[in-house]
C-alpha cells in the first residue's frame, strides 16, 4: 500500500516522522509523495502558533475529499494539533479516522492496520449490500459515519520518548537531527509546548549514542541537536547538567564531522558548556539562543527566567571565549503590555548586541496560555509594524556582516547542485539548515553532498554568500 505522509512544524516533529516514517517502510509500505496514487494517508501536525495550526488543518482539508470520495482508505492525523484538539477533530472533521497524540506515536502501525480493518469490512458489507438488492457494479461510497473518526490514542504526556533504530532520513545529505530531550518544564506565558509535548525528560545518553552511532552509519556527518530546550540536558535524569559530558561523547563517535547546537536557554549556559564548546573541534562555534525580549517588564510578563543585564553579560561571555561565535536568537514583538518604549528598548538591545542571525514572531494569541489573558493585547497592525522595524534593522546588521566574510576561507558542507550550472549550494558553520543563509560555491569540479571543503568567500548577495574551493 502507498502512504502520503505530510510532515508539518518544528525539526523535532520532523525527527516524530522520520520515526513513524521508519516504522511504516519496515512493515512493508511505500512512501508517495504522489497525492493521487496514495492509498492512505498520515498528516504530522503542529499547533504552535495560529500560523502552524492553520497550516494543519488546511492540510487535512485538502486530504478530507479523497478520503469520502474512496480515493483514501484511511485518512490518519497525529502530532501536536492531535494532542491538543482531538475532540474538535473528531467532531468536524469526521473523515479522519484516527488521532494520535504526541507519546501514542508507537501506535501508527496498529492504528493503521486497524482502520484498513475496519475500511474493508465495511466495503465488503457495501459489495453484499448492493448485490443482496439486485445493484451491479461497485456501491457507491458511503458518508463517512462519526463514529469512524473516534479512534483517539494520546498517551501519558510524561511517557519516555522510545528507543527507535527504523528511522528514514529526510534532511539534506550528510545531516541529521539528533533529539537528546522531549517536553518543557519553564512554562513561559505565552507557550503552548508543555501542555502538548509534557514536562522536561532528558533522554538516557546511552540511547542517545546508539542513535548517533545509527546516523552516523547511515551516513549523516553533522549532528543537529534538538530538544525544546537542549541546556538543561540531564537535570531530570541525572540531577546535573550533563549536556558538556554529551557533546564530547558524541565527539568520540567516528564519521561525525560537525555537531551543532539549538535552542539553548541564555540562563542555563554555563562556563562549562562554554569551554566545551571552544575547546572540542567538532562541536561548532554556533549557538541558538531564544531571547524572546530584552524589555526586562516585557521578559517579567513572558514569564523568562533573564532580564535585559543577563543577556548582555552571556551575549559578552560567549564572545569572549569564542571570538568567531555565531549566535542565533528569536524575538516576539508585540507581546501583551508592550509599551512603545519596551519596542524602543528591545530595538536598541538589537542595535548594540548585532546577532549574527535573528529571527522575529508577530505575538500569537494562544487559547489556554496565561498570556492570552493578559490586558492590553496588542493590534495586529502595531504587531506586524514593530516585527518589520526589527527586521530592516537586522537586516542591516547581517547584510554587513556577510559583506566582512569576503576573502575569509570557511570550512562548509555541500547540499547540492543547481541545474545546469556549475554552482553548488552549501552551508557553514554559522549556518543551520532551514534557518540560515546559504553558500553558493562555484566551480568545474564534481562535489558530492554531504562532502565538506574548505570555500573562500569571493562576496556576498544579502544573507547569502558567495565562494570558491580554497587552494
Amino acid at each position: 500500500m502507498k502512504i502520503l505522509f505530510v510532515s508539518l512544524g518544528c525539526d523535532k516533529n520532523l525527527v516524530d516522522s522520520e520515526e513513524m516514517l521508519g516504522d511504516l517502510t519496515q512493515a512493508g509500505y511505500e512512501i508517495t509523495d504522489d497525492e493521487e496514487a496514495a492509498e492512505a494517508a498520515i498528516v504530522n501536525t503542529c499547533c504552535f502558533i495560529n500560523d502552524a495550526k492553520k497550516e494543519s488543518i488546511d492540510s487535512i482539508l485538502e486530504l478530507a475529499p479523497r478520503r469520502t470520495g474512496g480515493q483514501l482508505k484511511a485518512l490518519v492525523v497525529t502530532g501536536c494539533l492531535a494532542q491538543r484538539y482531538s475532540e474538535e477533530i473528531r467532531k468536524e472533521i469526521p473523515e479522519v479516522d484516527a488521532i494520535i497524540g504526541t507519546t501514542a506515536q508507537e501506535t501508527l502501525l496498529e492504528t493503521l492496520e486497524e482502520v484498513l480493518r475496519r475500511k474493508g469490512q465495511d466495503d465488503s458489507r457495501a459489495e453484499r449490500e448492493a448485490l443482496s438488492s439486485g445493484e451491479g457494479g461497485q456501491a457507491e461510497p458511503a458518508e463517512i459515519p462519526e463514529q469512524d473518526a473516534a479512534l483517539v490514542r494520546l498517551n501519558d504526556l510524561k511517557r519516555m520518548p522510545r528507543a527507535h533504530v527504523n528511522r528514514v532520513l529526510t534532511t539534506a545529505s550528510g545531516s541529521g537531527y539528533l533529539r537528546i530531550a522531549e517536553g518543557c518544564s519553564k512554562y513561559c506565558t505565552y507557550c503552548v509546548i508543555p501542555s502538548i509535548r509534557g514536562p522536561y525528560r532528558s533522554l538516557p545518553m546511552e540511547q542517545i549514542l546508539k542513535t548517533a552511532e545509527d546516523l552516523a552509519a547511515q551516513g549523516v556527518r553533522e549532528l543537529i541537536l534538538v530538544a525544546q530546550e537542549t541546556t538543561l540536558y540531564g537535570t531530570d535524569l541525572y540531577g546535573e547538567k550533563k549536556l558538556p559530558d554529551l557533546l564530547r561523547a558524541l565527539a568520540r563517535i567516528d564519521g561525525i564531522h560537525w555537531i551543532r547546537l539549538l535552542y539553548c536557554y541564555p540562563e542555563e549556559i554555563t562556563p562549562e558548556l562554554i569551554r566545551t564548546m571552544r575547546d572540542e573541534p567538532k562541536v561548532l562555534h554556533y549557538i541558538d539562543m531564544p531571547i524572546q525580549h530584552a524589555s526586562d517588564d516585557v521578559l517579567r510578563r513572558m514569564g523568562r527566567r533573564t532580564n535585559r543585564r543577563d543577556l548582555e553579560n552571556i551575549v559578552g561571555l560567549l564572545r569572549q571565549e569564542i571570538p568567531d561565535i555565531c549566535i542565533r536568537t528569536t524575538l516576539i514583538s508585540g507581546f501583551p503590555g508592550e509599551l512603545e518604549k519596551d519596542h524602543k528598548t528591545l530595538r536598541s538591545f538589537v542595535r548594540r548586541m548585532k546577532f549574527d542571525r535573528l529571527g522575529v514572531f508577530a505575538y500569537s494569541r494562544e487559547e489556554g496560555t496565561p498570556a492570552a489573558k493578559m490586558p492590553v493585547q496588542i493590534p495586529a497592525p502595531v504587531k506586524k509594524k514593530r516585527r518589520k522595524d526589527l527586521m530592516l534593522l537586522q537586516q542591516e546588521i547581517a547584510f554587513r556582516k556577510a559583506r566582512r566574510m569576503k576573502g575569509r576561507v570557511v570550512e562548509a558542507i555541500i547540499e547540492g547542485r543547481i541545474v545546469g550550472e556549475d554552482v553548488y549550494t552549501a552551508r557553514t558553520y554559522m549556518d543551520a539548515p532551514g534557518v540560515d543563509g546559504i553558500l553558493f560555491v562555484e566551480t568545474g569540479r564534481e562535489l558530492m553532498s554531504g562532502e565538506f571543503i574548505n570555500v573562500r568567500i569571493t562576496g556576498s548577495d544579502q544573507y547569502d554568500l558567495i565562494g570558491v574551493p580554497a587552494e
